[in-house]
Protein backbone atom coordinates (compact mmCIF):
# COMPACT_ATOMS: atom_id res chain seq x y z
CA UNK A 1 0.00 0.00 0.00
CA UNK A 2 1.60 3.06 -0.81
CA UNK A 3 1.89 5.58 1.94
CA UNK A 4 -0.07 9.22 1.86
CA UNK A 5 1.54 12.45 1.24
CA UNK A 6 1.62 15.38 3.23
CA UNK A 7 2.29 18.72 2.55
CA UNK A 8 4.87 19.90 5.79
CA UNK A 9 2.95 23.60 6.07
CA UNK A 10 1.92 26.36 8.39
CA UNK A 11 -1.98 26.59 8.33
CA UNK A 12 -3.69 29.13 8.28
CA UNK A 13 -4.29 30.33 12.52
CA UNK A 14 -7.72 30.54 11.94
CA UNK A 15 -9.24 28.36 14.70
CA UNK A 16 -11.64 30.09 16.52
CA UNK A 17 -11.51 28.44 19.97
CA UNK A 18 -11.43 30.66 22.95
CA UNK A 19 -8.21 29.73 23.63
CA UNK A 20 -6.53 30.02 20.10
CA UNK A 21 -8.65 33.70 19.63
CA UNK A 22 -7.18 34.65 23.13
CA UNK A 23 -3.26 33.66 22.61
CA UNK A 24 -3.13 35.37 18.70
CA UNK A 25 -4.51 38.33 20.67
CA UNK A 26 -1.97 38.52 23.32
CA UNK A 27 0.99 36.55 20.90
CA UNK A 28 0.62 37.24 17.83
CA UNK A 29 3.51 36.25 17.18
CA UNK A 30 3.78 32.73 19.45
CA UNK A 31 3.61 29.29 18.72
CA UNK A 32 1.94 28.95 22.10
CA UNK A 33 -1.68 30.00 20.34
CA UNK A 34 -1.31 26.77 18.12
CA UNK A 35 -3.68 23.79 19.81
CA UNK A 36 -2.59 20.37 19.42
CA UNK A 37 -4.12 19.93 16.25
CA UNK A 38 -2.19 22.61 14.68
CA UNK A 39 1.29 22.03 12.67
CA UNK A 40 3.12 19.94 15.23
CA UNK A 41 -0.32 17.59 15.71
CA UNK A 42 -0.36 17.59 11.96
CA UNK A 43 2.92 16.11 11.38
CA UNK A 44 2.10 13.89 14.12
CA UNK A 45 -0.93 12.62 12.45
CA UNK A 46 0.57 12.05 9.35
CA UNK A 47 3.28 10.09 11.07
CA UNK A 48 0.93 8.00 12.56
CA UNK A 49 -0.78 7.29 9.24
CA UNK A 50 2.50 6.45 7.76
CA UNK A 51 3.10 4.30 10.34
CA UNK A 52 -0.23 2.78 9.94
CA UNK A 53 -0.10 1.55 6.77
CA UNK A 54 3.34 0.35 7.06
CA UNK A 55 2.36 -1.76 9.98
CA UNK A 56 -1.12 -2.74 9.11
CA UNK A 57 -4.06 -2.92 11.40
CA UNK A 58 -2.66 -5.81 13.50
CA UNK A 59 -0.26 -2.79 15.00
CA UNK A 60 -1.99 -0.29 17.31
CA UNK A 61 -0.72 3.28 17.24
CA UNK A 62 -1.17 5.77 19.82
CA UNK A 63 -3.79 8.02 19.25
CA UNK A 64 -2.53 11.74 18.50
CA UNK A 65 -4.06 13.74 21.63
CA UNK A 66 -7.83 15.38 20.58
CA UNK A 67 -8.01 19.07 19.19
CA UNK A 68 -8.58 21.16 22.23
CA UNK A 69 -6.43 19.54 24.86
CA UNK A 70 -4.35 22.17 25.12
CA UNK A 71 -6.66 24.66 26.72
CA UNK A 72 -8.12 22.91 29.91
CA UNK A 73 -9.07 26.32 32.19
CA UNK A 74 -5.92 27.44 34.55
CA UNK A 75 -3.04 25.06 32.75
CA UNK A 76 -0.82 26.18 30.56
CA UNK A 77 0.40 23.45 28.28
CA UNK A 78 3.68 21.83 28.94
CA UNK A 79 6.53 23.46 26.29
CA UNK A 80 4.72 26.47 26.39
CA UNK A 81 5.81 28.32 29.94
CA UNK A 82 8.27 30.91 28.15
CA UNK A 83 5.11 32.54 26.00
CA UNK A 84 2.58 34.01 28.32
CA UNK A 85 1.14 37.42 28.86
CA UNK A 86 3.63 37.96 31.44
CA UNK A 87 6.77 37.27 29.71
CA UNK A 88 9.00 34.63 30.38
CA UNK A 89 7.69 32.62 33.38
CA UNK A 90 9.85 33.43 36.51
CA UNK A 91 10.84 30.60 38.72
CA UNK A 92 10.28 30.76 42.39
CA UNK A 93 13.20 32.58 43.48
CA UNK A 94 14.57 33.52 40.18
CA UNK A 95 16.52 32.30 37.34
CA UNK A 96 18.02 29.31 38.02
CA UNK A 97 17.31 29.72 41.97
CA UNK A 98 19.05 32.43 42.15
CA UNK A 99 17.02 35.28 43.55
CA UNK A 100 15.72 38.02 40.97
CA UNK A 101 17.29 41.54 40.75
CA UNK A 102 14.57 44.16 40.82
CA UNK A 103 14.15 45.90 38.16
CA UNK A 104 15.41 49.42 37.62
CA UNK A 105 12.43 51.38 36.59
CA UNK A 106 9.61 48.31 37.51
CA UNK A 107 6.02 48.79 35.26
CA UNK A 108 3.16 50.02 37.22
CA UNK A 109 -0.50 49.34 36.20
CA UNK A 110 -2.50 51.75 37.55
CA UNK A 111 -5.56 50.12 39.86
CA UNK A 112 -8.06 50.68 42.06
CA UNK A 113 -8.58 49.07 45.53
CA UNK A 114 -11.79 47.84 44.35
CA UNK A 115 -9.92 46.22 40.72
CA UNK A 116 -7.34 44.33 43.31
CA UNK A 117 -10.08 43.19 45.36
CA UNK A 118 -12.20 41.89 42.46
CA UNK A 119 -8.66 40.44 41.33
CA UNK A 120 -8.22 38.88 44.38
CA UNK A 121 -11.73 37.35 44.36
CA UNK A 122 -11.53 35.66 40.48
CA UNK A 123 -8.92 32.99 42.26
CA UNK A 124 -11.06 32.11 45.34
CA UNK A 125 -14.22 31.77 43.38
CA UNK A 126 -12.14 29.33 41.34
CA UNK A 127 -10.01 27.62 44.06
CA UNK A 128 -6.78 27.39 41.81
CA UNK A 129 -4.73 24.48 43.43
CA UNK A 130 -1.57 25.80 45.13
CA UNK A 131 1.49 25.36 43.30
CA UNK A 132 5.01 26.36 43.05
CA UNK A 133 5.51 25.13 39.57
CA UNK A 134 2.38 25.47 37.41
CA UNK A 135 1.37 28.08 35.90
CA UNK A 136 -2.31 29.32 35.52
CA UNK A 137 -4.14 30.18 31.87
CA UNK A 138 -3.22 33.90 32.32
CA UNK A 139 0.37 33.49 32.86
CA UNK A 140 0.90 33.85 36.76
CA UNK A 141 2.59 31.49 38.76
CA UNK A 142 -0.03 29.60 41.22
CA UNK A 143 2.07 30.09 44.68
CA UNK A 144 1.36 32.72 46.97
CA UNK A 145 3.87 35.31 45.11
CA UNK A 146 2.71 34.73 41.70
CA UNK A 147 -1.53 35.28 43.32
CA UNK A 148 -0.28 39.00 44.25
CA UNK A 149 1.32 39.57 41.29
CA UNK A 150 -2.01 38.27 39.81
CA UNK A 151 -4.09 40.82 41.76
CA UNK A 152 -1.50 43.45 41.26
CA UNK A 153 -1.57 43.14 37.49
CA UNK A 154 2.34 42.94 37.39
CA UNK A 155 4.22 42.28 34.36
CA UNK A 156 5.57 39.33 35.48
CA UNK A 157 5.88 36.65 38.04
CA UNK A 158 7.35 38.44 41.23
CA UNK A 159 8.38 36.33 43.85
CA UNK A 160 9.00 37.43 48.50
CA UNK A 161 12.18 38.88 47.27
CA UNK A 162 11.14 41.09 44.63
CA UNK A 163 7.55 42.43 45.25
CA UNK A 164 8.58 45.16 47.57
CA UNK A 165 9.97 47.03 45.04
CA UNK A 166 6.45 47.20 43.63
CA UNK A 167 5.03 48.88 46.65
CA UNK A 168 5.87 51.44 49.31
CA UNK A 169 6.18 50.61 53.34
CA UNK A 170 3.21 51.10 55.25
CA UNK A 171 2.60 50.91 59.22
CA UNK A 172 0.06 48.47 60.49
CA UNK A 173 -2.62 51.64 60.94
CA UNK A 174 -2.34 52.63 57.18
CA UNK A 175 -3.66 48.88 56.35
CA UNK A 176 -6.70 48.92 54.03
CA UNK A 177 -8.44 46.62 51.29
CA UNK A 178 -5.81 45.83 48.49
CA UNK A 179 -2.57 46.36 50.76
CA UNK A 180 -0.47 43.26 51.38
CA UNK A 181 1.58 41.48 54.42
CA UNK A 182 4.62 40.39 53.23
CA UNK A 183 7.48 37.96 55.18
CA UNK A 184 10.35 37.50 52.80
CA UNK A 185 13.15 34.62 54.53
CA UNK A 186 16.05 35.55 52.68
CA UNK A 187 18.17 32.65 54.50
CA UNK A 188 15.69 30.32 53.02
CA UNK A 189 12.92 31.43 50.90
CA UNK A 190 10.98 28.13 50.78
CA UNK A 191 10.51 28.20 54.80
CA UNK A 192 8.19 30.79 56.34
CA UNK A 193 8.16 33.08 53.25
CA UNK A 194 4.41 34.21 52.61
CA UNK A 195 2.64 36.87 51.59
CA UNK A 196 -0.95 37.88 51.69
CA UNK A 197 -3.16 40.47 50.12
CA UNK A 198 -5.43 42.55 53.09
CA UNK A 199 -9.02 42.33 52.80
CA UNK A 200 -10.23 44.56 55.53
CA UNK A 201 -10.49 44.54 59.38
CA UNK A 202 -12.83 42.42 61.16
CA UNK A 203 -12.93 43.56 64.68
CA UNK A 204 -12.83 47.28 66.11
CA UNK A 205 -9.44 46.20 68.46
CA UNK A 206 -7.46 45.39 65.15
CA UNK A 207 -6.46 42.20 66.15
CA UNK A 208 -7.82 40.39 63.24
CA UNK A 209 -8.49 41.07 59.41
CA UNK A 210 -9.74 39.06 56.19
CA UNK A 211 -6.86 37.71 54.30
CA UNK A 212 -7.00 36.48 50.74
CA UNK A 213 -4.11 34.15 49.85
CA UNK A 214 -2.76 31.43 47.73
CA UNK A 215 -2.32 28.61 49.67
CA UNK A 216 -2.31 24.69 50.20
CA UNK A 217 -4.99 23.29 48.98
CA UNK A 218 -6.36 26.07 47.10
CA UNK A 219 -6.71 29.74 47.29
CA UNK A 220 -8.91 31.30 50.10
CA UNK A 221 -10.60 34.24 51.77
CA UNK A 222 -10.23 33.55 55.64
CA UNK A 223 -10.08 35.55 58.90
CA UNK A 224 -6.90 35.55 59.95
CA UNK A 225 -5.01 36.87 63.22
CA UNK A 226 -2.76 39.66 62.40
CA UNK A 227 -0.75 39.88 61.37
CA UNK A 228 -0.60 35.88 60.51
CA UNK A 229 -1.06 32.15 62.16
CA UNK A 230 2.94 32.35 62.63
CA UNK A 231 5.82 34.45 62.29
CA UNK A 232 3.55 37.27 62.49
CA UNK A 233 6.61 39.69 63.75
CA UNK A 234 8.00 39.00 60.62
CA UNK A 235 5.09 40.49 58.70
CA UNK A 236 5.56 44.09 56.60
CA UNK A 237 2.47 45.97 55.37
CA UNK A 238 3.19 47.63 51.85
CA UNK A 239 0.77 49.15 49.69
CA UNK A 240 1.09 49.34 45.58
CA UNK A 241 2.58 51.99 44.02
CA UNK A 242 0.00 51.95 41.34
CA UNK A 243 -2.63 52.60 43.80
CA UNK A 244 -5.11 55.00 42.28
CA UNK A 245 -8.31 56.70 43.43
CA UNK A 246 -12.02 55.14 43.20
CA UNK A 247 -14.31 56.94 41.06
CA UNK A 248 -14.95 60.08 42.28
CA UNK A 249 -17.65 59.85 44.73
CA UNK A 250 -19.52 63.04 43.57
CA UNK A 251 -19.24 64.41 46.67
CA UNK A 252 -21.18 66.70 47.59
CA UNK A 253 -22.57 66.86 44.31
CA UNK A 254 -24.14 63.93 42.88
CA UNK A 255 -23.16 60.65 45.05
CA UNK A 256 -25.50 58.40 42.54
CA UNK A 257 -23.25 58.22 40.17
CA UNK A 258 -20.71 56.24 42.62
CA UNK A 259 -21.07 52.40 42.38
CA UNK A 260 -21.21 50.39 45.77
CA UNK A 261 -17.07 49.70 46.69
CA UNK A 262 -17.20 46.53 47.69
CA UNK A 263 -18.40 45.06 51.59
CA UNK A 264 -14.58 45.79 52.42
CA UNK A 265 -14.98 49.36 52.57
CA UNK A 266 -17.29 49.05 55.88
CA UNK A 267 -17.44 47.38 58.91
CA UNK A 268 -14.95 47.46 62.28
CA UNK A 269 -11.38 48.98 61.18
CA UNK A 270 -12.43 50.79 57.93
CA UNK A 271 -11.08 54.44 57.93
CA UNK A 272 -11.95 56.04 54.28
CA UNK A 273 -14.08 58.10 52.15
CA UNK A 274 -16.99 55.87 51.59
CA UNK A 275 -17.64 55.90 54.97
CA UNK A 276 -18.01 59.17 55.35
CA UNK A 277 -20.58 59.38 51.81
CA UNK A 278 -22.34 57.01 53.70
CA UNK A 279 -22.68 58.76 56.92
CA UNK A 280 -24.23 61.58 55.28
CA UNK A 281 -26.58 59.69 52.93
CA UNK A 282 -27.99 58.16 56.19
CA UNK A 283 -28.23 61.16 57.58
CA UNK A 284 -30.19 62.94 54.88
CA UNK A 285 -32.13 60.10 55.29
CA UNK A 286 -33.00 60.20 58.67
CA UNK A 287 -30.51 58.60 60.43
CA UNK A 288 -28.78 61.23 61.72
CA UNK A 289 -29.78 60.42 65.66
CA UNK A 290 -27.66 58.03 65.61
CA UNK A 291 -24.71 60.20 65.09
CA UNK A 292 -23.14 62.54 67.69
CA UNK A 293 -20.64 64.41 66.12
CA UNK A 294 -21.40 63.88 62.43
CA UNK A 295 -20.32 61.36 60.17
CA UNK A 296 -16.35 61.14 59.13
CA UNK A 297 -14.43 58.34 57.47
CA UNK A 298 -13.87 56.25 60.27
CA UNK A 299 -16.25 53.19 60.64
CA UNK A 300 -17.98 53.25 64.01
CA UNK A 301 -20.49 51.82 66.11
CA UNK A 302 -22.58 54.96 64.90
CA UNK A 303 -22.32 54.18 61.03
CA UNK A 304 -23.67 50.76 61.73
CA UNK A 305 -26.85 51.90 63.81
CA UNK A 306 -27.79 54.47 61.55
CA UNK A 307 -27.25 51.97 58.64
CA UNK A 308 -29.53 49.55 60.84
CA UNK A 309 -32.23 51.80 61.26
CA UNK A 310 -32.58 52.55 57.63
CA UNK A 311 -32.22 48.77 56.72
CA UNK A 312 -35.00 48.72 59.36
CA UNK A 313 -37.23 51.18 57.71
CA UNK A 314 -37.25 49.27 54.62
CA UNK A 315 -38.76 46.32 56.24
CA UNK A 316 -35.23 44.48 56.08
CA UNK A 317 -35.07 41.59 59.10
CA UNK A 318 -32.19 39.38 59.76
CA UNK A 319 -29.20 39.01 58.21
CA UNK A 320 -30.54 41.86 56.00
CA UNK A 321 -30.53 44.11 58.56
CA UNK A 322 -26.98 43.65 60.07
CA UNK A 323 -26.14 46.98 59.63
CA UNK A 324 -23.60 46.97 57.63
CA UNK A 325 -24.22 48.39 53.91
CA UNK A 326 -24.17 45.55 50.90
CA UNK A 327 -25.47 46.76 47.23
CA UNK A 328 -29.02 46.62 48.07
CA UNK A 329 -28.60 49.30 50.86
CA UNK A 330 -26.08 51.44 49.00
CA UNK A 331 -28.74 51.18 45.55
CA UNK A 332 -31.08 52.21 47.55
CA UNK A 333 -29.52 55.19 48.99
CA UNK A 334 -27.37 56.83 46.32
CA UNK A 335 -30.65 56.76 44.09
CA UNK A 336 -32.95 58.28 46.88
CA UNK A 337 -35.33 55.46 46.58
CA UNK A 338 -36.70 53.45 49.59
CA UNK A 339 -37.95 54.85 52.52
CA UNK A 340 -36.52 57.23 54.77
CA UNK A 341 -35.89 56.89 58.79
CA UNK A 342 -39.04 58.19 60.80
CA UNK A 343 -38.68 59.54 63.97
CA UNK A 344 -35.16 58.95 64.34
CA UNK A 345 -35.52 55.55 65.80
CA UNK A 346 -32.59 53.63 66.04
CA UNK A 347 -33.96 50.26 67.14
CA UNK A 348 -32.62 47.43 69.07
CA UNK A 349 -29.05 46.39 68.70
CA UNK A 350 -28.17 43.61 66.01
CA UNK A 351 -28.88 40.58 67.04
CA UNK A 352 -25.59 37.94 67.66
CA UNK A 353 -25.76 37.39 63.52
CA UNK A 354 -27.60 34.18 63.70
CA UNK A 355 -25.20 32.09 66.13
CA UNK A 356 -27.18 29.16 66.68
CA UNK A 357 -27.65 28.37 70.82
CA UNK A 358 -25.00 26.05 72.53
CA UNK A 359 -24.71 22.66 70.79
CA UNK A 360 -23.57 20.88 73.74
CA UNK A 361 -20.25 19.52 75.13
CA UNK A 362 -20.09 16.65 73.07
CA UNK A 363 -19.22 18.98 70.11
CA UNK A 364 -16.14 19.75 71.94
CA UNK A 365 -14.29 16.64 73.38
CA UNK A 366 -10.78 15.13 71.38
CA UNK A 367 -12.16 12.96 68.42
CA UNK A 368 -15.12 15.81 67.39
CA UNK A 369 -15.43 16.98 63.79
CA UNK A 370 -17.62 19.04 63.27
CA UNK A 371 -19.38 22.93 61.91
CA UNK A 372 -19.59 23.92 65.73
CA UNK A 373 -16.19 23.35 66.43
CA UNK A 374 -14.89 25.45 63.27
CA UNK A 375 -17.70 28.14 63.94
CA UNK A 376 -16.08 28.10 68.05
CA UNK A 377 -12.56 28.83 66.46
CA UNK A 378 -13.66 32.03 63.98
CA UNK A 379 -15.20 33.29 66.97
CA UNK A 380 -12.35 33.01 69.15
CA UNK A 381 -9.53 34.34 65.83
CA UNK A 382 -12.22 37.53 65.86
CA UNK A 383 -11.98 38.02 69.69
CA UNK A 384 -7.76 38.10 69.34
CA UNK A 385 -6.99 34.67 70.34
CA UNK A 386 -5.75 33.11 67.11
CA UNK A 387 -2.49 33.00 67.80
CA UNK A 388 -2.61 29.56 69.32
CA UNK A 389 -3.47 28.26 65.65
CA UNK A 390 -0.71 26.85 63.36
CA UNK A 391 -3.12 27.17 60.68
CA UNK A 392 -6.83 28.37 60.38
CA UNK A 393 -9.37 26.36 62.48
CA UNK A 394 -11.08 23.61 60.96
CA UNK A 395 -13.48 21.23 62.19
CA UNK A 396 -11.25 19.02 63.97
CA UNK A 397 -11.09 20.03 67.44
CA UNK A 398 -7.60 20.16 68.33
CA UNK A 399 -5.06 21.30 70.96
CA UNK A 400 -4.87 24.49 69.29
CA UNK A 401 -8.70 24.66 69.86
CA UNK A 402 -8.45 24.24 73.66
CA UNK A 403 -6.15 26.48 74.35
CA UNK A 404 -7.27 29.15 72.80
CA UNK A 405 -10.41 28.15 74.73
CA UNK A 406 -8.66 28.48 77.82
CA UNK A 407 -7.13 31.55 77.11
CA UNK A 408 -10.28 33.19 76.63
CA UNK A 409 -11.79 31.75 79.98
CA UNK A 410 -9.20 33.23 81.75
CA UNK A 411 -10.03 36.60 80.63
CA UNK A 412 -12.88 35.97 82.37
CA UNK A 413 -11.31 35.68 85.80
CA UNK A 414 -12.18 31.84 85.64
CA UNK A 415 -9.47 29.53 87.21
CA UNK A 416 -9.41 25.74 87.94
CA UNK A 417 -11.75 23.50 86.58
CA UNK A 418 -14.18 26.60 85.34
CA UNK A 419 -10.85 27.64 82.67
CA UNK A 420 -10.28 24.03 81.44
CA UNK A 421 -10.05 25.06 77.80
CA UNK A 422 -13.66 23.52 77.13
CA UNK A 423 -16.57 25.20 76.02
CA UNK A 424 -19.38 25.70 78.34
CA UNK A 425 -22.94 27.47 77.94
CA UNK A 426 -21.60 30.48 79.85
CA UNK A 427 -18.35 30.16 77.37
CA UNK A 428 -20.43 30.23 74.37
CA UNK A 429 -22.70 32.90 75.74
CA UNK A 430 -19.57 35.24 76.55
CA UNK A 431 -17.62 34.16 73.44
CA UNK A 432 -20.68 34.98 70.85
CA UNK A 433 -22.07 38.16 72.62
Amino acid sequence: METPVFEDIDPASDCECPGCVHWRRVLPHSRAGRHTAHPAAHRALALAAAASAALGAGHAVPAAAAPHASHRPGVVPAGDEPDTPQGTQAPLHGPAGRPAQPSAVPRISALTRTAIIERARTWVAAKVPYSMSAYGADGYRQDCSGYVSMAWKLPGNEWTGSLAQYGERISKEELLPGDILLFHNPSDPEKGSHVVVFGGWTDDARTSYTAYEQTRPHTRRQTTPYAYWSDSARYVPYRYKGLTPEPDSGMPGAPAATPFPGAAYFGPGANNRYVTLLGRMLVARGAGAAYASGPGPRWTDADRRATRAFQLAQGWTGADADGLPGPRTWELLVSGAGKDVKGGVMGPPPASHGVPGYPGRAMFRPGASNAHVTRLGGQLVHRGFGRFYAVGPGPRWTEADRRAVEAFQRTQGWRGGAADGYPGPETWRRLFS
